[in-house]
């Protein structure tokens, strides 16, 4: 792997972020077979430029971005936790009310399958134990993405049978930081 660095955005990073999730966002709904989809395409973007936006308003109090950036300083992928999300709250009848969320995990389409994704979400466990967060959560509703969780943590918790349509489940985990093992391996 070359070298990535992960750390927080600046507020200089905003405009390239957004770009960033313009990008992954509608390469992901397009691999999902859901280009069409404009406006929830645009939703979804405009509420990770809203997520980023608290983190650097608050300076990373409300949302906490992490960023991996590859040669030439660009930006190669994100995570950030957060409150979880009204959906989470929805599904699972507040259920997750009192634990945080891990999301926008997002790799740049010409940097998937490499690990990127894995070292993002073992320096978010690691911010995890230096802060003193013992449980989290995360959902997907795409397909290729909850694959990737299912190998990661299992079973979900939570699986919405055809929330998005026929065939199309939404999965929501919970897990202790007693269960995950933190390596730097996809």
């Amino acid at each position: 792997m070359p070298t990535i660095e992960i750390r927080r955005p600046r507020i200089e990073n905003q405009e390239e972020l957004n770009l960033f999730f313009s990008t992954v966002i509608k390469h992901t709904f397009a691999i999902e077979g859901l280009a069409e989809l404009l406006d929830d395409i645009e939703s979804e973007i405009e509420s990770k430029k809203q997520y980023l936006k608290n983190d650097l308003d608050t300076n990373g109090t409300n949302r906490y971005f992490l960023i991996a950036s590859g040669k030439n300083d660009d930006i190669i992928g994100t995570i950030e936790y957060g409150p979880a999300s009204e959906l989470i709250h929805t599904c699972t009848d507040g259920a997750l009310n009192d634990i945080y969320e891990v999301g926008t995990v997002f790799v740049h389409p010409d940097h998937q399958g490499r690990g990127v994704g894995t070292l993002l979400l073992n320096v978010m466990f690691l911010t995890f134990l230096n802060k003193g967060i013992q449980e989290f959560c995360l959902d997907s509703g795409y397909g290729v993405a909850q694959k990737i969780w299912m190998k990661k943590f299992g079973q979900p918790d939570y699986w919405l049978k055809d929330y998005w349509g026929n065939g199309s489940d939404h999965m929501i985990w919970k897990r202790s930081m007693k269960d995950v093992s933190i390596n730097f391996r996809s």
